[in-house]
């Protein structure tokens, strides 16, 4: 018989002890290990369950060399920080559901595993049962003809406790949270199925609920919208009872299930077809229990690291996360540890650099701190907990340089760096780049009054370096250097430049500054990367990707601060066929361009890594300074973007990999 896989549990509560028993039935598990908050309970739990190590706390659970994979029981906020110290000690991990409180932590939570290479999955039982494997199946086959409708229910009326996990605001109540996140996957499951896929993304997601005196929903439904105009139907509640089934409606009849989640041993799936007097009634049939299988598919799956569908794979689960914040934010549904204010790192420690970072930092004239090479722009959040995930994630891998402007998302770009920056209490440790005066209010008043404006929503007293947005050519250059060290001189700002600007302005600009005794400028941030840019990405902006922009840098050794560092996704998703994205299409796609593309993906085969790596690293082996600006929306695309500070390039390379010196037959191999 082979090897059980041993088991440890965080927490004693109910679901524990429910998951305890079935992992009794499984095939494949042992319990070894109980981790609680006490030892009295700890003890308790190991005896009725026979776990011959009783642990009174968490850690020590996670530091018991004989569990290797966790079941994480505790409540909804609190499976982030366990799931996340469970993948740093190595352990595969099993997280009751939902994953996390919200997207951004089960996106944490993922890479997490992603990054020590462990097992995770969303412990959606009912997703384990054969019933749901022959739902797909049926739904694939079009047993039904097309899928129209899809109607899920999972609601129960519970004795009101304000302090229980159910109605606590601080504990993540809620019935959306506790099991309106079935419905949603099994809306999403079916609609995937329909579709070919795995599972499938909402296009639209409408809520109402009534939400109680505790400021949780006690009783919601949703609408969804998805791909193929398939619409949903979802209802849940923690305060009334409903009928728990799920329906779903097609061209050519419809299915029903009467025990969607817990499948039952006859695994009943009942299909009317339209034209036929009697239903059939199709079984998948399982004498395991739910949980049982559960533990089964963890064993089964540790070498993929995920599960196979339907179980809950980490894209399936990312997005469940995403659709249940859209349903309550359609409410109005805000926890209080989701305010500004209050969201605090995923992890629930202090962020810090992590140990063994690949970073490379550089100095900018005026600054008494280095600069991260890789500049984190600040323009893709919709909100604190996200901007805080993204941001913590890169400070730990390095990062120091954070990337804003007066413009963007209308200030709430600067709100959330700010208050980020005060939640974590790093403002000495971190270089804020900012950028203000844009057109059509470039000039100096603007820039100056826009700065005071920023340095309110920043809550800041400076900026690092301040930059003109965009330049405005009959403004005389010299007003514009004038009021740049007027700033500097206030404190301010630490350091300034342009970006948008031409060589032959900020040469005069210095020029100017030289011959009146003023600071001139520290950097520059105009577009550079290995792609040309064909057409201007927005107005008035301007690049330094030729070979003349190119020389004059490398003759004044002036930084560069290279926004669209990659070509604003290029390197990923360029090709030819491939024209749903009009700006990109636009502003990157040429035949030049797709010359450059082959030869980034042939040198990116040879030193084994992602071609984007080689477009980054193009940008950051020029032999002058350069901070690459890079936008990554999720944690997934920030590991893979970071991976390009390892990738090193020859000045050989780099002139093969811009069509330079070299004939365009590719008989220059690397």
């Amino acid at each position: 018989m082979p090897k059980k896989l041993a088991w440890g549990i965080i927490s004693t509560g109910r679901i524990a002890h429910t998951f305890a028993k079935g992992l009794a039935e499984s095939k494949t598990g042992k319990l070894v290990a109980i981790g609680s908050r006490t030892q009295a309970a700890a003890q308790a739990f190991g005896e009725e369950f026979g776990a011959p190590h009783r642990h009174g706390s968490y850690e020590d659970l996670l530091a018991d060399p004989e569990v290797e994979a966790v079941y994480i029981a505790t409540p909804h906020p609190m499976h982030a920080e366990w799931a996340i110290k469970a993948a740093e000690a190595s352990k595969h991990i099993l997280c009751e559901k939902p994953l996390a409180l919200n997207y951004p932590q089960a996106m944490a939570i993922v890479q997490a595993a992603r990054r020590h290479d462990v097992f995770l999955m969303e412990a959606f039982m009912y997703r384990c049962h054969p019933q749901i494997a022959k739902l797909v199946e049926l739904i694939r086959e079009k047993a039904i003809g097309d899928v129209c409708l899809i109607q899920a229910t999972f609601s129960f009326r519970s004795g009101f406790d304000p302090k229980g996990r159910l109605f606590s605001n601080a504990l993540g109540g809620g019935g959306i949270l506790d099991v309106g996140c079935y419905c949603t996957s099994i809306a999403r499951l079916v609609a995937g199925a329909a579709l070919g896929r795995d599972c499938a993304e909402p296009l639209e997601v409408k809520g109402v609920a009534h939400v109680g005196e505790t400021r949780v929903d006690e009783y919601a439904v949703a609408v969804m919208r998805f791909p193929g105009d398939i619409l949903a139907y979802v209802a849940t509640g923690a305060r009334l009872s409903q009928e728990n089934v799920v329906r779903i409606s097609g061209t050519e009849g419809s299915i029903f299930l009467g025990s969607p989640w817990f499948g039952g041993p006859e695994g009943e799936i009942v299909v009317h077809r339209q034209g036929e007097k009697e239903p059939r009634v199709v079984n998948a049939r399982c004498s395991t229990g739910l949980y049982a299988l559960e533990a089964d598919a963890v064993a089964e799956n540790l070498e993929r690291r995920q599960a196979r569908p339907p179980a809950m794979t980490w894209e399936d689960t990312l997005g469940n996360m995403r659709t249940l914040d859209r349903w309550r934010e359609s409410i109005g549904l805000l926890y209080d540890e989701e305010k500004p204010e209050a969201v605090r790192p995923v992890s629930n420690r202090p962020v810090a650099v992590r140990k063994g970072s690949k970073m490379e930092y550089g100095r900018i004239a005026g600054l008494d701190k280095p600069v991260s090479r890789l500049v984190m722009g600040v323009d893709n959040q919709g909100g604190m907990p996200h901007a805080a995930a993204i941001f913590d994630e890169a400070f730990e891998l390095g990062c120091n340089c954070f990337d804003t402007a007066y413009i963007y998302g209308g200030g709430m770009c600067e709100r959330l760096l700010g208050q980020w920056i005060r939640n974590r209490g790093l403002r000495d440790q971190v270089v804020i780049f900012d950028k203000g005066a844009h057109t059509p209010h470039c000039t100096p008043e603007h820039l100056k009054s826009q700065l005071m404006e920023s340095l309110e929503r920043l809550q800041v007293d400076y900026v690092d370096i301040l930059m003109a947005h965009r330049d405005d050519p009959a403004v005389p250059v010299g007003e514009f250097i004038v009021a740049f060290n007027e700033l500097k001189q206030a404190g301010y700002a630490r350091a300034f430049g342009g970006s948008n600007w031409t060589i032959e302005r900020i040469e005069a600009g210095n020029e100017y500054a030289k011959a009146k005794g003023l600071t001139g400028f520290s950097a520059v941030s105009n577009n550079l990367s290995l792609a040309r840019m064909v057409v201007p990405v927005w107005a008035g902006s301007m690049a330094s990707s030729d070979p003349e922009s190119r020389a004059w840098f490398t003759r004044t050794q002036m930084p560069l601060m290279a926004w669209s560092s990659q070509a604003r996704g290029f390197f990923v998703v360029g090709d030819p066929n491939n024209r749903s994205d009009r700006s990109l299409v636009t502003s990157w796609y040429s035949d030049d361009n797709f010359e450059r593309l082959g030869r980034a993906r042939k040198l990116a085969q040879d030193k084994g890594v992602p071609p984007i790596n080689i477009a980054l690293a193009y940008v950051l082996c020029q032999p002058f300074p350069t901070f690459a600006l890079i936008g990554p929306r999720t944690l997934e695309e920030m590991g893979i973007a970071f991976g390009g500070l390892e990738v090193e390039l020859t000045p050989e390379e780099l002139l093969w990999l811009n069509l330079e010196a070299w004939a365009l037959d590719g008989s220059h191999d690397f």
